[in-house]
């Protein structure tokens, strides 16, 4: 359809990106030129935006919710970072970006002490929102509403670090987050590394109860097609190789 009805603009989530990607040779037509792709509502990996520009997609990350106006963030892109080589380039894409004009401030803060945490791209914090395009609340709902707007900022219940240039990534949903041993992790991280895994099509990690632990990761993975002898011995080593131990699958 993109081929023949010559679309040159297109929306979709991360999922639709992978379907993309992911068609069979049947499937595929040449783009009769370079597509612009808006992408929104959940952290596309960095490998699938890497892929679809591959494929003759500009990626354009955009970040939001219901409670905001949609695209309240976009990974403005700046044409220097167009040097950069693909793998780093994707994983810039990967980042949720600043705030689009309409919206008045964008934070990243401690929901406890409420500070902005510091710009170093590695304390995590719950991304905050404030301007007249957040909602007033939610309808019949104030005990709802008081605690979204706990010290004069929307709270969105997204947590994420705070980049030295001021671009937001997120890094988990705060009711998502594993914790296992006392030891926060992020299953967006997880699930970013399993991406790359080339026997791997889609995947997805939460929380699994362990009596040792508290928690512990499990991943739930589709195999690409070839690769039907993918196991979860393969899986686990795999995410070994290239994570913190302790943020590794136990199951899959």
């Amino acid at each position: 359809a993109l081929a023949q009805y010559g679309v040159t603009h297109l929306c979709g989530a991360p999922v639709v990106m992978g379907m993309l990607i992911n068609a069979t040779e049947a499937e595929r037509k040449p783009l009769p030129h370079r597509v612009e792709f808006f992408t929104a509502a959940a952290p596309p990996p960095a490998s699938v935006i890497g892929s679809m520009e591959e494929n003759g997609f500009a990626i354009t990350h955009l970040y939001g919710l219901t409670e905001t106006y949609g695209p309240s963030v976009i990974n403005d892109w700046h044409e220097e970072w167009n040097e950069l080589p693909a793998q780093e380039r994707a994983s810039m894409k990967a980042r949720q970006g600043v705030r689009y004009p309409v919206l008045e401030d964008l934070s990243v803060r401690d929901p406890d002490t409420m500070e902005a945490v510091p710009k170093d791209g590695e304390t995590m914090g719950e991304v905050m929102f404030r301007g007249n395009v957040i909602m007033k609340g939610y309808l019949k709902n104030p005990t709802a509403s008081q605690e979204a707007f706990g010290g004069g900022w929307y709270h969105s219940g997204d947590l994420g670090v705070w980049h030295p240039d001021g671009y937001i990534q997120l890094r988990d949903r705060s009711k998502d987050i594993i914790i296992s041993g006392g030891e926060n992790i992020s299953s967006i991280e997880v699930e970013d590394t399993l991406y790359k895994h080339p026997g791997i099509l889609e995947a997805a990690v939460v929380a699994k109860p362990d009596e040792k632990w508290g928690e512990t990761p499990c991943a739930f993975v589709t195999r690409r097609t070839g690769h039907e002898d993918l196991t979860e011995e393969d899986v686990i080593a795999y995410c070994r190789e290239n994570l913190a131990h302790y943020k590794c699958p136990r199951y899959v």
